[in-house]
């Protein structure tokens, strides 16, 4: 006799992969249940930037609770050789959350649509159609979408393999008065001494975000960059609220995205930007269109692979560019044609491909070699 699974979907993780996935899947009809490991709201390391490509998708479904709305941005290299954009117009090209109220408002999302979400579940193992928890309880499911992160068991069932690994360290300070005031609207990229390494101050209302984010491997550098990148910035006797690490992980070219019916969205895929390392918009986009397509997951992967991957190609390449030359890289953020290309990608209007196909960035970029 053939038992029918409890459900159609079961979603592993409840991030902004996992909660996208569900609301879509859910919104298409289809018996969905998450399964989170954590408590919502729970914090995350994250700076907390919405691109333009994040904020359209996300305020179509839930009102994003912004901390900050960005019009400037400051840059410097290693600490020195400053210098401020500012937006060509009013509209803000970055907009910043506290990643407890953004998932959080995409679990409310998830939960509106008809999804069932299992918070404090831990899970042990996924296979074709079944989930075992840690407790030995199963679940069962047509299909499985994993969005428990990049060292998640989904990613490891699926085979997932990384072409790029980068250690982010983070904290979170009390902001002053005065914080809030020098602050306000206004974000600073660092980039760093190290190849391919930069640092970010992200205002929230009352906390500041500071951190820093290097290739995997030089944990004590990326230390180090990080005190001495407060120090510099007078920030040292701030109250620390929060102080957090995280690994960013970005997908092979050609990794797998599914085995069977599990299939893996957001970080579990290794789906982000290579650059700048942003994640947010990769994970909404790829777990709305897993959870849409659940029943036809090739059209799953078909997106992903025409609509996803170029974008990582060329990010790949911005960073091979950057490593090598920061100075220049840092010189041209101060020319009108890559201000307005860096502000046309925070906005949305430009995709990394995009940008690396305009005539002045490809003779750069050829230039680098990259």
């Amino acid at each position: 006799m053939i038992v029918e699974p409890a459900w159609d979907v079961a979603v592993v993780g409840g991030g902004p992969a996992g909660l996208s996935a569900a609301r879509a899947a859910a919104a298409a009809g289809a018996r969905t249940i998450v399964l989170e490991r954590a408590e919502h709201p729970r914090y995350k390391t994250c700076g907390g930037g919405l691109i333009g490509t994040s904020l359209t998708y996300a305020a179509e479904h839930i009102d994003v609770p912004a901390r900050d709305k960005i019009t400037a941005l400051t840059f410097t290299r290693a600490g020195r050789h400053s210098f401020t954009r500012r937006a060509a117009g009013p509209a803000p090209f970055l907009t910043l959350v506290r990643r407890d109220d953004f998932d959080h408002a995409w679990y409310a999302a998830a939960v509106t649509a008809g999804a069932v979400v299992r918070q404090n579940t831990q899970v042990r193992t996924v296979d074709q159609g079944v989930v075992t928890l840690t407790d030995g309880e199963q679940i069962t499911a047509r299909v499985i979408i994993g969005a428990d992160g990049s060292a998640g068991v989904t990613s490891r069932y699926v085979g997932v393999t990384f072409a790029q690994q980068d250690l982010g360290l983070e904290v979170e300070l009390a902001a002053t008065p005065a914080d809030r005031a020098a602050w306000r609207g206004r974000v600073l990229l660092d980039w760093g001494a190290f190849p391919g390494s930069y640092g970010w101050v992200f205002p929230k209302e009352d906390e500041l975000t500071v951190g820093v984010i290097m290739t995997k491997g030089h944990g004590a550098e990326t230390k180090e960059y990080l005190t001495d990148f407060r120090e510099r910035l007078g920030l040292t006797d701030r109250e620390v609220l929060r102080d957090s690490g995280h690994l960013t992980r970005c997908r092979s070219t050609g990794s797998p995205l599914r085995r069977g019916q599990v299939v893996v969205v957001g970080d579990a895929a290794g789906l982000l930007e290579p650059w700048t390392r942003e994640g947010i918009s990769y994970a909404l986009r790829s777990g709305a269109w897993a959870g849409a397509n659940w029943k036809t997951l090739p059209e799953y992967e078909q997106r992903v692979t025409t609509e996803l991957a170029p974008e990582m190609s060329a990010g790949s390449r911005m960073l091979a560019a950057f490593s090598r030359h920061p100075r220049i890289v840092h010189t041209a953020m101060a020319t009108p044609l890559g201000w307005r290309a860096f502000e046309s990608f925070c906005r949305g209007n430009l995709s990394m491909a995009s940008v690396i196909e305009r005539r002045g960035i490809r003779a750069l970029l050829t230039l680098f070699r990259a």
